[in-house]
């Protein structure tokens, strides 16, 4: 690795701005920067990819973390050593309540921490939220831009292929806590908020989260259709100007 680059997402300070929206897929990052001006791809090693542009002479940077709280954790670390403070997770999920729709957008408040990363950082008694003021520019951006959201608590998992199989030995024991989860409206889930969350709080940086719904798991269906994700870059973009024009007001 080049000196002066961090060891996994290959990036030195000054690559990136203070605001990195990321979502999981590299692939992502490209349409992301689509929406930058003068977007330029600065790095991409492993699952790590850069690009850097400008929105309303903001400059915005877009990072893919890759599957899981693992490699989030890694990369919020190094990216926070490049500079960056204020992270949007813009994501993917499935919805675990009736009510949450195919394209739905879901602005997250707080996750459910079922994964192993953060609990080698804090006790699980340490919540995940996400940051107040990140999480209302991404609702005053959702209204802005009149696209339909929803807002709650989402749930973090490590493992994808649980939902919905029968023939696991934990099958009965990750049905009931399906259950409990819709019981206790929790709107959605995915792989990586808690890890955002947690260690966006102890580092004491901004974390929020917009996810598309993607998939409907309460009913056996993760993956059903790439819907919303537009809707939830868009939200995400004009949250990180909500929230630079507050900062400067």
């Amino acid at each position: 690795m080049e000196e002066g680059k961090e060891y996994h997402i290959a990036l030195s300070k000054g690559d990136v701005g203070r605001y990195v929206l990321l979502p999981g897929d590299p692939g992502r990052t490209e349409k992301i920067a689509k929406y930058f001006k003068n977007a330029k791809e600065i790095a991409f090693n492993r699952e790590y990819r850069t690009f850097t542009g400008e929105v309303d002479g903001i400059k915005i940077s877009t990072t893919s973390t890759g599957i899981g709280c693992p490699s989030t954790a890694i990369c919020i670390e190094e990216l926070i050593k490049c500079g960056a403070d204020t992270f949007i997770r813009v994501g993917t999920a499935g919805s675990l309540q009736q009510h949450v729709g195919l394209g739905d957008v879901v602005i997250s408040q707080a996750a459910v921490r079922e994964e192993g990363t953060t609990r080698q950082y804090i006790p699980l008694s340490y919540p995940a939220v996400a940051d107040f003021e990140v999480t209302s520019a991404l609702v005053e951006a959702a209204k802005k831009l009149n696209i339909s959201y929803h807002t709650g608590i989402v749930h973090c998992k490590d493992a994808f292929y649980t939902e919905g199989a029968n023939d696991l030995p934990l099958a009965e024991y990750n049905e009931q806590m399906w259950k409990a989860w819709y019981r206790g409206n929790v709107l959605a889930t995915s792989m990586e908020s808690a890890a955002l969350f947690v260690i966006s709080s102890i580092k004491r940086v901004y974390a929020g989260e917009v996810l598309a719904i993607i998939g409907l798991t309460y009913a056996d269906k993760p993956i059903e259709k790439k819907v919303g994700i537009d809707e939830a870059i868009q939200v995400a973009i004009e949250g990180v100007k909500i929230l630079e024009r507050k900062r400067n007001s």
